[in-house]
C-alpha cells in the first residue's frame, strides 16, 4: 500500500510544502561528507524514513544528475524537490542544500582573510593541508576503483594525466575528448565501453509502489515544450545576466567580470565532481589570474571539507579572496562578500536550469548505451585529472620551492628536493595512515591534523 501523507496545501504538490521545507532544511544541516555521504543521507531520509519516493525513482534521478555538469548531490535535491513540489519545491530544495555551506564558507573566508597571517591560524591550516592531501589521494583510489574497469579506461586516465600535467591541456578539452571517445565506443558496442547501468543499491530498498509518489508520473513532470522554453529563457537570463552586465560596464580585466566569466564557464564543464574541477580552478586562480597562492587553494579545500553542502563551495572561497585583494575602490570585506556571492550565483544557477529543462525528458535517457559509455569514459579521464591535482598539491605542500621545466609544448613542475619540509612530510604521512590504514572518518582526520599543526607551531618545530 502506498504511504499516506497529509493533504498537500497546493494543487499539484505530492507532499505538503511546509513539511518538505522542514525535511530539506534538516538534510541541508546534515549534509557533510561529500557527495557520497550526502546522497546516502537523502536516500535514508526521503526513501527509507519518509517513503516519499522509491529506490527505482531515486536511482534513476541520480543517474540523470551524474550525466550533468555540476554537483550531483545538489542537483539530485533539486530533482526530487521538483518532483514532489513542482518548480518552487525544486528551488527550495536546491537553495537550502547550498545555504548552510555558503554562509559557513563566507564567514570562514572573512576570518581567513583578516586573521590568516597570524601564526596560530597559519599553523592550523598547515595541518589541514596534510589532511586534505590524504583525502584527495583517497578520492583517486575510490573513483579509480570504480572507473578503471579495464585497460582502455586505465589508458584514458593515463592520457588525461599526461595531457593536463605535461602538456597543460585545458580541462574542458579533456572532458570533451573523453566524452567523444566514450560516445563512439558505446555506439559501436565495443566491450571496453560497456557499463553496468549506473550506481547500484544505496540502502534498504523501498518499492516505488509503496511510496507517497507511487508509480504514476505527476502531471507537472510530463514534457511540455512551451514550459521548457519559458524555464530555459528565465534561468538563462538569471544565470548569465550578471556576467553580461559586468562585462559591459566594467569590461574584461575587472575582478568581478573575471569572476563571473570564469565561474560561468566552469559551471558547464564540472563533470566528475569537485576534485576534478579543482585542478582547473587551482590552475586558473593561481597561475592565470593570480588570485591565490598555491597553498591557499588547499586552505580553501580544507574549509569546504569541514562545512555542510557541496564540496564545490570551495569556489566561493576563491571568489572572496579574489575580490578582497582587488577591491577596486570598495572596502575589502564588502568586495570579498560581493565576489563570494557572485561566484556562488553563477556556479549554482545553471544547476536549476539543467534539472528543470532536462528532467521531464529524463526517461528518454534511460538505458542509452552511448550516453552511459560517454559518462563512464569521462569518469575515467577524471581519475587522471584528480591524480594531477594530488601531484600539484603534493609539490606545494611538501616542498618550499618548485621549478618548471619547459620544452616544446611542454611545461612540467618538479620539486627542489633540498626544500622538502620534514614537518609537512611527517604530517602528510600520518594523515595517509589515518585515512588508508586506520580508516578514520574524514572529520576526525581534519580536526586531528589541524590540532597537530598547532602543536608543531607551539613546540617550535615549524615556522607556520
Amino acid at each position: 500500500m502506498p504511504m499516506m501523507s497529509p493533504e498537500p496545501s497546493r494543487p499539484g504538490d505530492i507532499v505538503p510544502l511546509r513539511e518538505a521545507v522542514r525535511v530539506w532544511a534538516r538534510i541541508a544541516a546534515m549534509s557533510f561528507g561529500g557527495p557520497a555521504g550526502q546522497i546516502a543521507l537523502m536516500h535514508r531520509v526521503l526513501v527509507e524514513e519518509k517513503r516519499w519516493i522509491g529506490d527505482t525513482r531515486f536511482l534513476h534521478a541520480l543517474n540523470f544528475c551524474m550525466l550533468l555538469p555540476g554537483p550531483e548531490a545538489q542537483q539530485l535535491a533539486v530533482y526530487v524537490g521538483w518532483l514532489l513540489n513542482r518548480t518552487l519545491g525544486g528551488i527550495i530544495a536546491g537553495v537550502l542544500f547550498v545555504l548552510p555551506g555558503a554562509v559557513s564558507i563566507l564567514a570562514l573566508s572573512m576570518i581567513y582573510a583578516v586573521y590568516g597571517q597570524l601564526a596560530p591560524v597559519e599553523s592550523l591550516f598547515f595541518g589541514l593541508k596534510a589532511a586534505v592531501l590524504a583525502i584527495v589521494l583517497q578520492a583517486v583510489v575510490r573513483i579509480g576503483g570504480r572507473a578503471l574497469r579495464n585497460r582502455v579506461m586505465i589508458a584514458v586516465a593515463a592520457a588525461s594525466l599526461v595531457a593536463i600535467y605535461v602538456f597543460d591541456v585545458p580541462f574542458p578539452l579533456i572532458v570533451a575528448a573523453a566524452g567523444l571517445i566514450g560516445f563512439v565506443g558505446g555506439r559501436m558496442a565495443l566491450p571496453a565501453f560497456r557499463t553496468e547501468g549506473g550506481p547500484g543499491r544505496i540502502g534498504n530498498e523501498v518499492a516505488d509502489a509503496d511510496t507517497v509518489l507511487g508509480l504514476d508520473i505527476p502531471a507537472h513532470a510530463r514534457p511540455d515544450r512551451a514550459w521548457s522554453v519559458r524555464i530555459a529563457v528565465i534561468f538563462l537570463l538569471l544565470w548569465l545576466s550578471p556576467t553580461a552586465v559586468l562585462l559591459a560596464v566594467a569590461g574584461p580585466g575587472n575582478v568581478f567580470a573575471d569572476i563571473a566569466t570564469f565561474f560561468s564557464m566552469l559551471a558547464v564543464v564540472t563533470f566528475g565532481g569537485a576534485y576534478a574541477v579543482l585542478a582547473w580552478v587551482a590552475q586558473a586562480a593561481v597561475d592565470t589570474y593570480g588570485w591565490l597562492a598555491p597553498g591557499e587553494m588547499l586552505d580553501g579545500l580544507g574549509l569546504a571539507e569541514t562545512t555542510p553542502g557541496p564540496l564545490i563551495m570551495v569556489v566561493q572561497f576563491v571568489g572572496f579572496l579574489a575580490a578582497f585583494r582587488e577591491a577596486t575602490g570598495l572596502p575589502p570585506l564588502v568586495a570579498g562578500t560581493l565576489g563570494a556571492l557572485l561566484t556562488t550565483w553563477v556556479t549554482f544557477a545553471p544547476c536549476f536550469l539543467w534539472i528543470f529543462l532536462g528532467a521531464p525528458y529524463v526517461e528518454r535517457l534511460r538505458g542509452n548505451r552511448a550516453l552511459s559509455a560517454a559518462l563512464a569514459t569521462i569518469t575515467a579521464a577524471v581519475v587522471g585529472v584528480i591524480l594531477n591535482l594530488s601531484i600539484w598539491f603534493s609539490l606545494h605542500v611538501l616542498f618550499a620551492e618548485v621549478a618548471t621545466v619547459r620544452g616544446p609544448g611542454i611545461a612540467v613542475d618538479v620539486p627542489i628536493l633540498s626544500t622538502l619540509d620534514p614537518a609537512a612530510a611527517a604530517l602528510t604521512a600520518a594523515a595517509v595512515v589515518a585515512v588508508f590504514g586506520l580508516r578514520l572518518a574524514m572529520g576526525w582526520v581534519l580536526v586531528a591534523a589541524a590540532f597537530a599543526g598547532l602543536l608543531l607551531w607551539a613546540s617550535g618545530l615549524t615556522g607556520a
